[in-house]
């Protein structure tokens, strides 16, 4: 069981010991600290609030709404929403800032809360720290009886966001329409139901899906990686269908299957977009130090300038901001399209691949085989209490002094035909270990060998 606390905000597995676990006390605490810090902005502030479809959401929207409204918040609840609809609702409703309900790709006993300012985007660094610093030291407090605030239910964001996307210069809504494709969508029973499903009919496509009931017990990891996607890759073939569409619960990562049944890669569900908008508007672009080298290459092949981040969305929007990037992202499928919104969205980039599809007269599998050839091997080795971590990656440091190591975000090693990332999750108890080379069993080699040495080193 587990609970952590960082400036991503507070996931955890719900139930236990409060303090060890993300439990009622935990959830009210953390909401409290937070409402301290948007109150420094309006002395009658609001917020927005959604959840995926997660077994514990709506236990822990209540709970996260009625604490805002024991501080006088006018609370706009969403429900069963998706991410980027809240990122981008917080603008819509002039809102002082959101909460998501929801652990992303976590399995079912987890949730969290993701928390936003009056942009909708992700809150800074420093902001987080005084959140955490707030709810340790219990530095909040509430109203008396005649100021409390409100809640507000708003049903019609994700429709919203549906007719923003329409209204984009690069999505042809037309030409997809005459193009009917047929598109077989795993929901992961959460929120891509209520959001990819009606964007995709909006599209005039022919969609079946998978695991569309909502009720949070997911049919299977809610990872969208390969070995997750069996179902959904077989019903792609079953059905002869265009293209398949996998999405995570709160919709802000997106990975495609090819009409042959074979991944596009999460990793380039990015590159394939960012190949589309650099061929319709010139421009920068950005990812994170953890993504495919595949970002640059394509970015290069415009004559353009590509951009590295520290992993998480709020360095990633930080970079593309600096830089003016006209799109960006994360290799797990997440694609930032300023053009909308500063955020990771799913529906976004569905529009995109689905007009580039159309415009170019291009199948999934076609665009992938006009990609750069890279592999990238994900791995990640389970944290033990005992271990020296920061004292292994020393050593690895020292050890690699010849290669290109950089530390901004963890420990990354650039070999001439590869590389290899060590960083500690955000999220989960664990080092994510993720290579990349032009071979795939060069990249597990690479990994492999990094992962064997860090644990010599870190049980020396």
């Amino acid at each position: 069981m587990t609970l952590i606390k960082s400036i991503s905000g507070m996931r955890g597995t719900i139930g236990g010991i409060p303090g060890d676990n993300l439990t009622p006390i935990d959830i009210v605490e953390m909401t409290a600290a937070y409402g301290e810090l948007i109150k420094r902005i309006n002395s009658k502030p609001s917020i927005v609030i959604g959840r995926d479809g997660r077994m514990s959401g709506s236990m822990v929207l209540q709970l996260c709404a009625n604490t805002l409204v024991a501080q006088g918040f006018t609370v706009y609840n969403a429900d069963l929403s998706t991410t980027p609809t809240i990122e981008m609702a917080v603008k819509k409703l002039a809102a002082d800032g959101g909460i998501i309900i929801t652990a992303s790709h976590n399995p079912a006993q987890w949730n969290a809360l993701k928390l936003l300012n009056k942009d909708g985007e992700f809150i800074n660094a420093s902001l987080g720290e005084e959140l955490i610093q707030i709810a340790s030291e219990k530095r909040f407090s509430f109203n008396d009886v005649y100021q409390l605030g409100s809640i507000i239910d708003v049903d019609d964001l994700v429709q919203h966001h549906i007719e923003e996307i329409f209204k984009l210069n690069l999505v042809d809504i037309e030409l997809i329409r005459k193009t009917k494709y047929k598109v077989i969508v795993d929901c992961i029973n959460s929120t891509g139901t209520i959001s990819v499903a009606p964007l995709l009919k909006a599209l005039g496509c022919e969609v079946i899906l998978l695991n569309e009931e909502m009720n949070g017990d997911f049919a299977h990891n809610p990872e969208p990686l390969a070995q997750h996607l069996v179902e959904l890759c077989e019903k792609v073939k079953s059905e002869k269908a265009d293209l398949g569409i996998a999405i995570d619960p709160d919709v802000d990562r997106l990975s495609f299957i090819c009409e042959d049944g074979s991944l596009l890669g999460e990793e380039n569900t990015l590159v394939a977009i960012a190949k589309y908008v650099l061929s319709q508007t010139p421009g920068t672009t950005v990812s994170n130090l953890s993504s495919t080298r595949g970002l640059r290459d394509v970015t290069e092949a415009f004559g353009e300038k590509y951009y590295a981040a520290a992993v998480g969305e709020v360095n990633v929007v930080e970079k593309m901001k600096s830089v003016g990037a006209i799109i960006g992202g994360e290799g797990n499928g997440g694609i930032i399209y300023p053009e909308l919104h500063y955020g990771r969205d799913a529906l976004v980039g569905i529009a995109l691949m689905l007009t580039y599809m159309a415009k170019e007269n291009l199948s999934l599998l076609q665009i992938k085989s006009n990609l750069p050839i890279y592999y990238i091997s994900k791995n990640k080795i389970d944290l033990q209490p005992h271990w020296n971590v920061n004292k292994a990656i020393e050593k690895l440091i020292n050890h690699y002094s010849n290669e290109e190591v950089n530390t901004e975000d963890g420990l990354k090693i650039d070999f001439e035909h590869g590389w290899v990332q060590l960083r500690k999750s955000n999220t989960e108890p664990i080092i994510r270990v993720y290579s990349e080379a032009r071979d795939e069993s060069e990249s597990i080699a690479l990994a492999n060998k990094i992962i064997d040495q860090f644990i010599q080193l870190v049980s020396i």
